[in-house]
């Protein structure tokens, strides 16, 4: 394992991959990552659909109009979920538990890529959440936030440019 700030430097998304299929001992350490995530009050308040079946990956990506496409390339697409009736804070701990297995795989050497699906739709007012919940028969209780795109790199990403980090966007004791 490589020091942390090097890892950082280095995820990127990938919207490419190849068609290798992603092991299971590697799907077991992402869904691992995910599961060791820290949530509000330890609820746990997060629920995972593992996909490898490549219908449903196409169906997945068709979920909204834009910017799910990349899914139709990946071998395996992590759906993540959770309830906000359980906890308010469903987002956030669901959003730790997404980059939490995003820093896996890159660790793994695998590419992953974020598709947000909360709050996004179709253009006839179907909010992707509700065609999602249909494809994968997920209680209503449970709201979708993003779908995990994962797969061996098709492409190399340079790693993130060191000089065109923000600093001015960090601020000590005051705005």
């Amino acid at each position: 394992m490589g020091k942390f700030e090097a890892l950082v430097q280095r995820r990127r998304s990938h919207r490419v991959f190849t068609d290798e299929e992603v092991s299971g001992d590697d799907v077991k350490l992402i869904m691992r990552a995910a599961l060791m995530a820290p949530t509000s009050k330890s609820s746990r308040n997060w629920q995972f659909v593992v996909v490898d079946d490549k219908t449903a990956i196409e169906k997945l990506a068709d979920a909204k109009d834009v910017g799910a496409q990349l899914l139709k390339k990946a071998p395996l697409a992590i759906v993540v979920f959770g309830d906000p009736t359980i906890n308010d804070c469903w987002i956030e701990d669901c959003s730790i538990a997404a980059i939490s297995m995003q820093y896996q795989i890159e660790d793994l050497g695998l590419g992953s890529c974020w598709v947000q699906m909360r709050g996004r739709g179709l253009g006839d007012g179907t909010m992707a959440d509700d065609v999602i919940r249909g494809i994968l028969n997920v209680p209503e209780n449970l709201h979708v936030l993003c779908v995990l795109g994962v797969g061996h790199k098709g492409s190399e990403r340079k790693p993130q440019n060191e000089e065109a980090l923000k600093w001015e966007n960090v601020h000590i004791n005051k705005f």
